[in-house]
C-alpha cells in the first residue's frame, strides 16, 4: 500500500502509541495515555468492524463471581487472593462507572442470583454452609454481606427451591457501553482503524516497527489488548469461545436480574423484555477452545433446552439471535499485565471478567510505558 503524503502525515508519522485491540482494555488504555499525556499521539488498530473478541459480545453481566465460583477458587488460591480477586473486580466495575456514567450504558444494579439445579443439591448444601464464611471474607470488600439465601420466586423449574443472591450485581448494555468509550476516545483525539489487522512486530533502532496487510509503520510504543487473541504472542494464553442466544420479546416478562446456573457454565439475564442465554462451553471444552466464531448443535440445543425446561417453563419463546465471543484464559485467573520490554507491553486473558476488570487492566496497562 503506498500511502500519500496526506495519509502518512495524519495516520502514522511520529506515533507515540499504539494499542492493538479497541474493546474495553484498548480503549480505556488510550483514555489513561490521553489523560496522562494529554500531547501525544495514540493510535488504535482493530481487525474487526466492530470490536472482534468479546466486548460488545458478552452478555453483560456486571458481575464478581458468584458463590460457588468462590469457593472453587478457595481450592487453589488463599483467601487472601481470592478476596483480592474480588476486590479488582467490584473496584474495577465502579471505575467503569465513573468513567462511561449509569446511564449511557443502561447500568442497573438488578441483583444476581445462583440457582442450583437438583442434580447439584451437595453443592447447593456446601454453598448455602459456606454464606456465613464466604461474607466475612468478603465484608471489607463490599462493606455488607454480599450473599443471602432466598426463594425461588421466578417460576423456574428443575432447581433448588432456595437461590443464593447478590444484591450488588448489576447489567448493562454493552453496545452502549462501548459506543460511549469509542465517542470519548474519537473526541479526545485517539485515532482508530478499523478492519485492519496486526500480523506481527518487532523492535529496532529504538522503536516498535508493526506490520499490518499490504503495509507497516513504526511506534514508539506498542501496548497489546487483544485478550483472547492474543496466544500469537504469549504462551499463557488460551482462547475460549463463549456462545450466546437472545429471544425475541416475550409479553409480561417478568425476571429480572442476572442468573448464573451450573457452576457458572450458564448465564443468563433479562434485556428488557427477553431472555439472553449463554455458556455451555464445559460440554465441550477442547473445542470450545478456538479463535474462530460460531455454533455448534450441540451447545445450541442444550441452551435451547434449558431455555425450555428450566428458565421458561410453559412460556412459548422464539430464539431472534445467536451469536459468539472470544474470551481469554489460562492456568491462572489473574490477568497477563506487564512489560515485555521497554517499548512493548500487554494487558490480556481477563478471564471471561472483561466487564469488571477490562477499565482497571487498560488503566494498568497504560501505566506501564512513558512518553518518550
Amino acid at each position: 500500500m503506498n500511502l500519500s503524503h496526506w495519509e502518512y502525515d495524519t495516520w502514522f508519522k511520529e506515533i507515540d502509541f499504539t494499542i492493538v485491540g479497541s474493546g474495553i482494555v484498548g480503549l480505556s488504555c488510550a483514555l489513561e495515555l490521553r489523560r496522562k499525556f494529554p500531547d501525544s499521539k495514540i493510535l488504535i488498530i482493530e481487525k474487526g468492524i466492530l470490536p472482534q473478541g468479546a466486548s460488545t459480545k458478552n452478555a453483560g453481566f456486571a458481575c464478581f463471581g458468584s458463590i460457588s465460583e468462590v469457593l472453587d477458587d478457595l481450592r487453589t488460591h488463599t483467601p487472601e487472593e481470592v478476596a483480592e480477586l474480588v476486590r479488582k473486580r467490584w473496584e474495577g466495575i465502579q471505575l467503569l462507572r465513573a468513567t462511561v456514567g449509569d446511564r449511557a450504558m443502561d447500568y442497573q444494579q438488578l441483583g444476581g442470583h445462583e440457582l442450583f439445579l437438583k442434580k447439584d443439591h451437595e453443592l447447593f448444601l456446601e454453598c448455602e454452609a459456606a454464606l456465613e464464611r464466604i461474607n466475612t471474607l468478603l465484608q471489607p470488600v463490599f462493606g455488607q454481606p454480599a450473599f443471602k439465601l432466598n426463594p425461588n420466586t421466578f417460576g423456574f423449574q428443575g432447581i433448588e427451591a432456595s437461590v443464593i443472591t447478590n444484591e450488588l450485581e448489576g447489567q448493562i448494555h454493552t453496545g452502549m457501553m462501548m459506543n460511549a468509550l469509542l465517542s470519548k476516545a474519537q473526541a479526545s483525539g485517539i485515532h482508530l482503524l478499523n478492519a485492519t489487522e496486526v500480523l506481527d512486530f518487532e523492535e529496532y533502532d529504538g522503536a516498535v516497527r508493526v506490520y499490518l496487510r499490504g503495509m507497516d509503520f513504526t511506534t514508539n510504543k506498542l501496548l497489546i489488548a487483544t485478550n483472547g487473541f492474543a496466544g500469537r504472542w504469549t504462551e499463557d494464553v488460551r482462547p475460549a469461545r463463549a456462545q450466546v442466544l437472545v429471544t425475541k420479546p416475550i409479553p409480561g416478562l417478568k425476571i429480572k436480574g442476572t442468573f448464573h446456573l451450573d457452576k457458572g457454565y450458564y448465564y443468563f439475564r433479562n434485556a428488557g423484555d427477553r431472555i439472553l442465554l449463554g455458556g455451555g462451553r464445559n460440554l465441550d471444552f477442547k473445542g470450545e477452545e478456538t479463535e474462530e466464531f460460531g455454533l455448534t448443535d450441540k451447545i445450541q440445543d442444550q441452551l435451547h433446552t434449558l431455555l425450555k425446561e428450566v428458565i421458561l417453563p410453559g412460556i412459548p419463546f422464539e430464539v431472534d439471535r445467536r451469536w459468539s465471543g472470544i474470551m481469554g484464559t489460562g492456568p491462572l485467573k489473574k490477568p497477563i499485565v506487564l512489560k515485555r520490554s521497554d517499548r512493548v507491553a500487554f494487558g490480556v486473558r481477563l478471564g471471561g471478567m472483561g466487564i469488571a476488570i477490562g477499565s482497571s487492566v487498560g488503566k494498568e496497562l497504560a501505566g506501564l510505558v512513558q512518553a518518550s
